[in-house]
């Protein structure tokens, strides 16, 4: 099993079912320019070599989120940025369905400012 995979399985369902699904959709969603790494301990989606978002878990909140770079230039009620400079993070209700349309809507803006 690599770091990558590794990660996924240290955490419990029905959260690892649920960011499983959304790391799946995320590679699917654009191969040839979206690759995955680990760095800092946490799975790291990148586009074109470049950063585009990441998994992490909120002790605060108590909920896994989606965290956006290039975050500070997305406007939605549903993105937190608390005290964030560069990053806007989504959390992941287990409790109700996965705004798969709103991540890839925030995916696409984030895309068009990575240069």
């Amino acid at each position: 099993m690599n770091p990558i995979q590794e990660y996924f399985y240290r955490i419990d369902e029905p959260a690892r079912s649920t960011l499983l699904f959304l790391r799946k959709k995320i590679l699917e969603s654009d191969p040839e320019n979206i690759s995955e790494t680990l760095s800092f301990g946490l799975p790291f989606f990148k586009f074109k070599k470049r950063m585009l978002c990441y998994f992490y878990y909120s002790k605060k909140h108590k909920q896994h989120y989606i965290s956006f770079y290039h975050g500070d230039k997305l406007d939605h009620p549903l993105l937190l940025q608390e005290g964030r400079k560069k990053f806007k993070i989504l959390l992941i209700d287990l409790e109700t369905d996965l705004p798969i349309d709103l991540i890839f809507e925030l995916i696409n803006e984030v895309k068009k400012h990575i240069r």
